[in-house]
């Protein structure tokens, strides 16, 4: 009178069956939400890369000023600006991304169109307000 809990296959009398092969990377249509998820992780690093800059300032500034006129010289330059765009980038869109994953964790925004323009508006959203930070920015200046 016993209940059999078997949750494998393999415990089955019988030949083995083999194990079914995942599908492809071809079999699926690349998306605008698997993009996002993609941008998402590489502003994940990048904002490592963003702290080594952030310390590297720290450090200067707490030095002498030949050591902050190093640091200043590399952030004023053309490829210290794109490095700094490139992190205030990463920075808010993976704020943005981060505020639709808590939306989803919440149930809400994901069914297919709501969806799609949810990962649209992380886009436009964290290139949006780096360009008004970067604006105001040298507004301000």
């Amino acid at each position: 009178m016993g209940i059999n809990a078997v949750a494998s296959s393999d415990a089955l009398p019988g030949p083995r069956r083999p194990r079914p092969l995942s599908p492809h990377l071809s079999v699926y249509r690349f998306t605008i939400t698997m993009a996002m998820s993609i941008a998402h992780r590489i502003s994940g690093m990048a904002l490592y890369v963003g702290v080594l800059l952030l310390t590297w300032f720290l450090i200067a500034t707490s030095t002498d000023a030949a050591t902050f006129a190093v640091f200043a010289g590399f952030i004023q330059s053309l490829i210290g600006r794109l490095v700094l765009f490139a992190f205030t980038w990463a920075l808010f869109h993976h704020l943005v991304g981060g505020i639709r994953h808590i939306i989803w964790d919440s149930g809400h925004g994901l069914e297919a169109p709501l969806r799609d323009q949810m990962a649209w508006a992380t886009l436009i959203g964290g290139l949006a307000l780096t360009i008004v930070v970067w604006g105001v920015g040298y507004a301000v200046r």
